[in-house]
């Protein structure tokens, strides 16, 4: 667990990248790009020792040939949702009965602007800062989404994240071949049903590897 006020940055360098809001506003809208990992999680191989990024399954919603941006879905800070919702003046309704009212944990999405919430949710309404990686998964960054969650309107799958991980044109790349991490097309299952410390597993699982049997060698999917 993590404490979501400080970040810190890696050995290798993930996280670095340009602006982390800068996105198309859908991942169709994004030039095609040779090596496109959108919707793929990335998950850390032991050579990435990283504090931060070690053992960090990363779901990647934006890649082109400027950069990558994703965030860590396994990664606990000390913050649930009704602390989170309070601290923004929209303490959830008691009545709604549905996530805002619950004890999940908002996460640790990585190390670039830890002080604002990224939220990855079932594709639900029209967010004034939403950009859908597809049909299954969206990101959105403005407070709306969080406002409609309070209400017991809001998407009825969601994961909250502080801050996100981003790498510059050419990073996300060399780090793979690195051998700094694993990648495999992503299963929303794992991001929205899953406790957070099922996550890794799972996503070894969707490669059919055992991660006590994971070696320091590349492999991709």
């Amino acid at each position: 667990m993590v404490k979501p006020s400080k970040s810190r940055s890696s050995s290798l360098r993930p996280g670095s990248a340009r602006e982390a809001t800068g996105y198309a506003a859908s991942a169709e809208e994004a030039p095609a790009y040779q090596f496109n990992l959108v919707d793929h999680f990335l998950i850390a191989m032991p050579s990435m020792l990283d504090p931060v990024f070690g053992g960090t399954v990363v779901y990647i919603c934006e890649h082109n040939a400027e950069g990558a941006l994703g965030v860590i879905v396994n990664k606990t800070t000390d913050m649930t949702m009704d602390v989170l919702l309070e601290r923004i003046d929209l303490g959830a309704d008691p009545a709604a009965g549905r996530i805002a009212a619950d004890k999940k944990p908002v996460m640790f999405g990585g190390p670039v602007q830890v002080e604002r919430g990224f939220v990855l949710h079932s594709p639900h309404g029209d967010y004034s800062s939403m950009m859908k990686v597809n049909e299954r998964v969206a990101l959105t960054t403005s407070k709306d989404v969080l406002e409609e969650v309070a209400a017991g309107r809001g998407p009825e799958r969601i994961l909250v994240t502080l801050g996100c991980a981003g790498w510059s044109a050419g990073q996300l790349e060399e780090e793979i071949v690195r051998n700094g991490w694993l990648t495999v097309r992503a299963e929303p299952a794992v991001i929205f049903d899953l406790p957070a410390e099922q996550r890794f597993t799972a996503a070894m699982k969707l490669l059919g590897i055992d991660p006590m049997m994971l070696t320091g060698d590349a492999g991709h999917a």
